[in-house]
């Protein structure tokens, strides 16, 4: 894990469910979502120090579609999240309905219904390094942790060397 620079920012959503932190991390490398009539799961994949660190599944068994988000990280970077939280039922509590992810090169989403009372955060200072929030049956809430600190430029030649370095000792041995 690395040093806590980040900004805590949310959660949107309800104040139910078991509480959970992934933790700080250098960013995000993959998102995968499992969803329905709402959100049912989350579980992410993090860079800590050019490796991946895969956080547990938060949420439910329930859904009915999944979808897979990888980021190209360092170079591609997760900088904001949008989406919408109701209750699935008259009388309950709110629930992650939708979730919709922006990298400083493509948008992801929106997985869910888009349904309920709208958020979305977005930033051009900075990226998502970790997600909290709440989950049971279902994604009860979600939050996320914000550093302003981009990956280095030293840094993403260094994972450009290592992927070149990689492939080409793979093809020397074809």
């Amino acid at each position: 894990m690395q040093q806590d620079t980040s900004i805590q920012l949310g959660p949107w959503g309800g104040n139910v469910g078991n509480y959970w932190d992934d933790g700080v991390h250098g960013g995000v490398r993959e998102i995968t979502l499992v969803y329905g009539t709402c959100i049912d799961s989350i579980r992410v994949t993090y860079d800590n120090n050019d490796e991946s660190f895969r956080a547990v599944k938060h949420g439910g068994m329930g859904g009915t579609k999944s979808a897979q988000i990888k980021l190209k990280f360092p170079e591609e970077i997760l900088m904001g999240v949008s989406g919408h939280f109701c209750p699935m039922v008259y009388g309950g509590f709110p629930v992650i309905q939708s979730l919709s992810f922006k990298s400083n090169r493509r948008t992801f989403g929106p997985f869910g219904m888009e349904k309920g009372t709208p958020f979305k955060f977005f930033t051009n200072g900075g990226h998502i390094v970790s997600f909290y929030g709440r989950s049971g049956w279902v994604l009860d809430s979600i939050g996320f942790r914000l550093s302003t600190h981009k990956p280095s430029l030293l840094r993403r030649i260094q994972m450009r060397i290592k992927g070149f370095n990689h492939h080409s000792t793979e093809d020397d041995e074809h």
